[in-house]
């Protein structure tokens, strides 16, 4: 789950992280207010989406006046806000963040993951703040530096001095940059999670650092035990699907393809995905239905997988343990007959109660079309899509 700047900053005062005073406004007249309430002559104006790349996009605007801040606001208020991580489709912004513009003298870049190699949370910092890491690390690897963290005693003061210094920062400016970058891995702790950003951390006025842009995730997992996380979730920024699936308890993301997928598990769910790949075709959607998919699941996923129109094609591949192909078979009937699927449908089952499943699919008489193998299915719906694309 991913949160707002604005919100990622309040966790991060929390913390006694240092960050710009700022406040949010979902209106011009709002935000010309909160510029005067904070005072000033230079104020920043930020638009709130899930997605980096604003300052590129037009999301962010410096300002040194008063009706400037009224004039940003309206200018980004209300409009769809596309950069390099929102897609084609962009992003809606509904609201602002309105803070007084500091005096930035060094920028740092300053982060924390999950390292799935190690399985343990991972420093990364770099001199080369205000950019995309990923593009740092790409032109000039040894600018990116990392430390892992030991779980058993968390991140020591000698791995963050270790870390600043490594990043250009020297005297009392090494200590606080530690004493933030410990704060910092506290909140990850504590919150579960997935990813912090700070970029950039800010040298102001040429001493003193602030977080002036903060970027979290947290484990959507882990949500259950942290109602105050919990809280803070933007449904208007998530896939309509991805919002009503989870309240199925299904798994899904939605993709740019055309070939609709329910799966059972997660491996399973990407091996078809890159079969539908190899073959040349694009699935539309990741999506688990989990280990005890009921019927009632089954029809639940078909509606949700139906409601991307640029679907053509589904391919259903279950192999079932704690599944039973009879169940999965009553669901597809059941969701064929009641929702008047006219969409075809590939199958493939395999594992426990197989025979009994394909004779429920057998007597349906109903147009599904039957695939031996995971490759054998790839194949089909690719086929199928490609020809109803022309």
């Amino acid at each position: 789950m991913n949160i707002h700047e604005y919100q990622a900053k309040q966790l991060f005062r929390n913390y006694g992280i240092a960050v710009p005073d700022g406040k949010i406004a979902d209106t011009d007249a709002a935000a010309a207010a909160i510029a005067a309430d904070l005072g000033g002559d230079r104020w920043v104006v930020k638009a709130q989406i899930h997605a980096g790349g604003r300052g590129k996009a037009g999301g962010v605007k410096v300002v040194d006046s008063i009706d400037e801040v009224r004039r940003a606001a309206d200018s980004i208020i209300g409009t769809t806000l596309v950069t390099h991580q929102t897609g084609k489709g962009g992003r809606l912004v509904q609201r602002v963040l309105v803070e007084k513009a500091s005096n930035i003298t060094k920028e740092f870049y300053l982060g924390m993951v999950i390292d799935r190699g190690s399985q343990r949370i991972t420093v990364i910092a770099s001199a080369s703040g205000g950019m995309d890491i990923e593009e740092v690390a790409k032109v000039s690897p040894d600018k990116v530096i990392s430390e892992v963290v030991d779980p058993a005693v968390g991140l020591l003061d000698f791995q963050s001095r270790k870390i600043a210094a490594a990043i250009g920062m020297s005297g009392k400016q090494i200590f606080a940059a530690a004493k933030m970058m410990k704060a910092l891995y506290r909140c990850f702790r504590d919150k579960d999670a997935s990813m912090v950003e700070i970029n950039p951390l800010a040298e102001i006025d040429g001493e003193g650092l602030m977080a002036v842009d903060a970027k979290v995730s947290f484990d959507d997992n882990a949500l259950f035990r942290l109602s105050d996380i919990a809280e803070l979730r933007d449904f208007d920024e998530e896939d309509p699907k991805e919002v009503v699936a989870s309240g199925h308890g299904l798994n899904y993301i939605a993709l740019d393809g055309n070939v609709g997928c329910i799966v059972n598990g997660a491996g399973l769910a990407m091996g078809t995905m890159d079969a539908i790949a190899f073959h040349g075709g694009s699935p539309a959607n990741f999506l688990d239905v989990g280990g005890g998919a009921s019927p009632e699941k089954i029809g639940n996923a078909f509606r949700i997988v139906l409601g991307d129109v640029n679907v053509k094609v589904i391919l259903v591949n279950i192999f079932a343990g704690i599944n039973r192909c009879d169940w999965i078979a009553e669901g597809l009937v059941k969701a064929m007959q009641e929702q008047k699927i006219e969409t075809p449908i590939v199958v493939r089952l395999a594992g426990t109660n197989l025979e009994a499943g394909q004779k429920i699919l057998d007597e349906s008489k109903l147009d599904f079309i039957m695939a031996e193998t995971l490759d054998d299915a790839a194949a089909k719906v690719v086929d199928i899509a490609g020809k109803k694309s022309l």
